[in-house]
């Protein structure tokens, strides 16, 4: 057995998959001789006391970077760390390790190795939770934690790229707890104005502010009885943050203009894009609300990572079109062979997308890649004329890029380096979506 790699079940054989153990420990800094073995496939490193590896070091951020081992290997992530992270001399942001590597975190250095067991992983038998689909280790291992989740009322975390089903996971959380047959309420942080999202969520008495014209419940009281969804919980103003900080903790909330606290019976879903412990080290989220808010937290996968769902995913989707003309065929192999081997960095959702443009167009397209060559120039027009078109063509296919990358319209208009009010003006121009502020 290889020291350099973990391992894992093979298909077929007896026992379910597995990866191997591993230890850290602190060889030099103010944490020397501390140690730490694995009892899950991850461990945290940081200074705050919630970190797994708990390194009390001045130049150790928060949270300063996570290792993972999965079944390809062992990897090393820094969260947005201020001293950085250096991997056998080398800074990285991301890095494989070998057995004796040694991790640099400002000035500790914590070294990695292999241990000799080994940790089975979590897998559900089912290979669907709600509107989900994966036969992959990693959706089933996903699909693991929702089914036990979903037993309880703790509130959970839901983390991945876009498009790979955070909605349709609480969804399903919601629809296989105890409150199926209360109200499902999803609010987007990243789609609502900041002056307006804190009376999205708590509501708001008459008269509260301008254009308060009736009493308004918010998001918090419509859900009493069921769930609510935060989706791109991230984009939360840091203003707001406390007040949802109450409101979990104490299920207690005021509406905007009130002085009453009311007491609300909801279960919170919250989701993500980004990494939450990246925007503590930032400064832009509260850990207090962080921890609060990861009580669980779910890594979906993106669609890259596990090509073998792509067949019954397609299958379930072609099953739900309806814009073809005539009921879509199933697709052959050598359609699948290259639907397996896309990209996708628009995940499910892209996938759904490209295949809705074959079921209108009656076959297969070819997959959409980034565009190629410049767009063409017709010199018979007049030049303002002519630049203009160019420059429209630029802005629609930019923003159309950057709502496939970005939920939220705050990290969207950061992302871009442009104020949301721009955006916000840019996508009305073009009629996209998230247009209306």
């Amino acid at each position: 057995m290889s020291s350099e790699h973990p391992t894992r079940t093979a298909a077929g054989s007896a026992g379910p998959p597995a990866v191997r153990s591993f230890h850290l420990v602190v060889e030099e800094g103010l944490a020397a001789g501390a140690e730490w073995r694995s009892v899950t496939p991850r461990c945290a490193i940081g200074s705050h006391p919630s970190n797994d590896l708990v390194v009390e070091d001045a130049t150790v951020s928060r949270f300063h970077c996570e290792v993972r081992v999965a079944a390809d290997g062992a990897r090393v992530r820094d969260l947005d760390s201020k001293n950085g992270t250096t991997v056998d001399g080398v800074r990285v942001v991301e890095a494989w390790l070998r057995g004796g590597s040694r991790i640099r975190l400002g000035r500790t250095i914590v070294r990695f190795q292999y241990g000799t067991a080994v940790h089975p992983l979590p897998l559900s038998e089912r290979t669907e939770f709600g509107s989900l689909v994966g036969v992959s280790v990693a959706m089933r291992t996903a699909f693991a934690l929702l089914e036990r989740a979903a037993a309880t009322d703790t509130t959970v975390l839901l983390e991945g790229e876009t498009g790979t089903g955070k909605e349709g996971a609480a969804r399903g959380l919601h629809d296989a707890g105890a409150r199926r047959g209360g109200p499902f309420v999803v609010v987007d942080c990243g789609a609502i104005p900041a002056g307006l999202l804190e009376s999205e969520l708590f509501g708001h008495e008459r008269g509260a502010f301008t254009g308060a014209t009736t009493t308004r419940i918010g998001a918090f009281e419509e859900a009493s009885g069921g769930t609510i969804f935060l989706d791109e919980i991230g984009e939360l103003p840091l203003e707001l943050q406390p007040k949802l900080l109450r409101a979990i903790e104490h299920r207690q909330l005021r509406r905007v203009g009130s002085n009453e606290h009311r007491t609300v019976d909801v279960r919170l879903i919250a989701a993500t894009h980004r990494d939450l412990r990246a925007d503590v080290n930032e400064g832009r989220f509260r850990p207090d609300l962080y921890f609060r808010l990861a009580v669980v937290r779910v890594q979906l996968p993106p669609l890259r990572e596990r090509p073998e769902d792509i067949p019954a995913l397609a299958s379930r989707i072609i099953s739900t079109l309806r814009t073809a003309p005539t009921a879509p065929a199933p697709l052959d192999v050598a359609t699948l062979a290259a639907l397996q081997r896309g990209a996708w960095p628009g995940n499910v959702r892209e996938l759904r997308n490209h295949l809705e443009r074959c079921a209108v167009l009656g076959g297969p397209v070819p997959l959409e890649g980034p565009p190629s060559g410049r767009p063409a120039i017709d010199a018979s027009m007049p030049y303002a004329e002519a630049r203009e078109l160019v420059l429209d063509d630029f802005e629609r296919r930019y923003l159309e890029d950057l709502l496939r990358r970005h939920d939220g319209i705050a990290g969207a208009a950061r992302a871009a380096g442009i104020n949301r009010a721009y955006l916000y003006r840019l996508l009305q121009r073009h009629g996209l979506r998230g247009g209306q502020p």
